[in-house]
């Protein structure tokens, strides 16, 4: 016998198997002796009380064992000499466009202008050491994209626009834990992610695709309205190769949101975009055991049984929504500039979220009419200024400009700051001074709003970090909304969160793999559709 049963149990049932299924015995009448195996296929926590629960979707086996795998299986099968697609781009986008090209008998050309996982890991030690940026190799630009190295997490609202499902299952069999596919909030950590993306790669590899390392698509290759490959530059120092390589073939663009030299190439060549909204602030950084106590209603934290406490906050400020974002618990704050004369900062955890702080962007939304004029990049042009502002204020380093919460929201100068996970280091900073006052002002009524209804949220405990604004691509490049191809350029498949479609890993790695398939469709139908 198998059935299926949502429950509702104790931190420290749910923690135990053996617990679990004397609770399962109990209550739906088995001798726990015949539950031979059981499946979480759903987690969530509801903190909303005191008494903390966890709520499970469990399948049950009663003399029986499983015949199959946690997850579910994709066969990839062999390409060489498939007609090829050439994927720009390495991230969530880019990796699932070319997996799914694979399953569909495609063969994917791979082009990253950054390094591989194990090389770009290097760089971005060297941000904190030399306090410099190499700015084809960071936490934005390289294998897996700006998820790979800034935290992994899974969770997704965009449940209309594909198989997200699909994804996690691809994710486990390249290694994750099966765990992303029963939690409410999956998350595969920092630690364990770039192993995956390395799997992703060799079965790209495998089936006879390809994967070309800091080789950067510098021009669209077009004969007439139609694109017929690309032309790149290969950067690295052991290549024997000339510097200028052309690839041929239809081309799915997943260049990811600051990839801005992109952005400028396609506005000089009157390539059809848009101004698009983003969300700009800061990094908020509490001591997880602070977070861990407001959201549990515990003096103690969250205790043995309960992972580093979650948050999610919004609200609207004179019209324009106010948010956490991309929220860390047990985390750090790392730089994630992609140019030497930036500040940028983003958050990321481990799997294990067994930090000393937690962290959230805190940020407000910014619309195309809020900036002045007409210019397509306007929004991207608001962005760079911002970061170089706040990079003249950390002393031209990676010295992130900060400043503690309650001091923000009265206007006042922190004198000193408390300790932090950032790396490259803090420096005292009137954050309410300098920033933008359309940012500032909502920022400061948001954390009122929220210290009403998380009390001891709104404290000098905690720090903000500037400046957060790589929460979203500045700029959407247009495309069909049935064929998913540029409204204009034939064979162009803008994709994922760089052309402005996604929002995260695995709205991304959905977008790739519709991408993939009208591109597949499009090879078929003779290149024409």
């Amino acid at each position: 016998m198998v059935a299926e049963y949502d429950i509702r149990v104790l931190p420290q049932v749910a923690a135990n198997e053996q617990l679990l299924k004397d609770y399962l015995a109990e209550e739906k009448g088995f001798d726990a002796r015949t539950i031979t195996h059981l499946r979480t296929l759903r987690r969530s926590i509801d903190a909303r009380q005191r008494t903390i629960f966890v709520n499970l979707r469990v399948r049950v086996y009663i003399n029986e064992f499983p015949e199959d795998d946690a997850y579910e299986h994709t066969e990839y099968q062999d390409v060489t000499g498939r007609s090829q697609v050439i994927v720009v781009g390495a991230g969530p986008g880019g990796l699932f466009a070319a997996l799914k090209l694979i399953e569909l008998g495609c063969r994917p050309i791979v082009i990253e202008r950054g390094k591989d996982v194990h090389e770009r890991k290097k760089d971005l030690s060297q941000i904190t050491k030399t306090q410099k940026v190499d700015a084809e190799s960071n936490y934005c630009f390289g294998e897996g994209g700006a998820g790979a190295y800034s935290d992994g997490k899974l969770y997704t609202r965009s449940k209309k626009r594909g198989n997200i499902s699909k994804i996690l299952n691809v994710f486990c069999q390249h290694g994750a834990s099966t765990n992303i596919l029963s939690d409410a909030h999956p998350h595969i950590g920092t630690d364990k992610l770039p192993r995956v993306i390395e799997n992703m790669r060799n079965t790209i590899l495998r089936c006879g695709g390809e994967v070309h390392f800091q080789t950067k698509m510098t021009c669209l290759l077009l004969k007439g309205d139609t694109v017929v490959g690309v032309e790149a530059e290969n950067n690295s120092q052991l290549s024997t190769r000339n510097s200028q390589i052309t690839f041929m073939g239809p081309v799915i663009l997943a260049t990811g949101h600051s990839a801005r030299d992109v952005y400028r190439y396609l506005h000089s060549e009157q390539i059809e975009i848009e101004a698009k909204g983003i969300a700009v602030g800061v990094r908020l950084e509490h001591p997880s055991l602070l977070i861990d106590q407001i959201q549990y209603h515990n003096k103690q934290g969250r205790g043995k049984y309960l992972p580093a406490a979650e948050y999610s906050f919004v609200t609207q400020i004179e019209g324009r929504g106010v948010y956490s974002f991309c929220m860390c618990p047990g985390g750090f704050v790392i730089p994630a500039a992609t140019d030497r004369q930036q500040i940028v900062v983003n958050g990321m955890s481990p799997s294990n979220r067994g930090g000393q702080w937690s962290n959230s962007g805190m940020v407000v939304e910014l619309r195309p009419e809020d900036i002045a004029g007409t210019d397509t990049l306007r929004i991207m042009n608001f962005q760079e200024e911002l970061e170089k502002n706040c990079w003249q204020q950390g002393n031209m380093k990676q010295t992130a400009p900060a400043q503690r919460m309650a001091d923000f929201v009265n206007n006042r100068l922190s004198y000193d700051l408390p300790r932090s996970s950032y790396a490259p280091g803090l420096i005292s900073s009137p954050l309410h001074f300098w920033m933008p006052d359309m940012i500032t002002k909502r920022l400061q009524e948001g954390f009122k709003y929220f210290g009403k209804h998380a009390h001891g949220f709104l404290t000098n405990e905690a720090v903000m970090i500037g400046v957060e604004t790589r929460t979203s691509s500045p700029v959407r490049i247009l495309r069909n909304t049935e064929t998913l191809m540029h409204v204009r350029i034939q064979g162009l498949f803008p994709c994922g969160e760089g052309a402005g479609y996604a929002g995260g890993i695995v709205s991304a790695g959905v977008d790739g793999e519709r991408c993939a398939e009208m591109c597949a469709t499009y090879i078929k139908n003779g290149a024409s559709m």
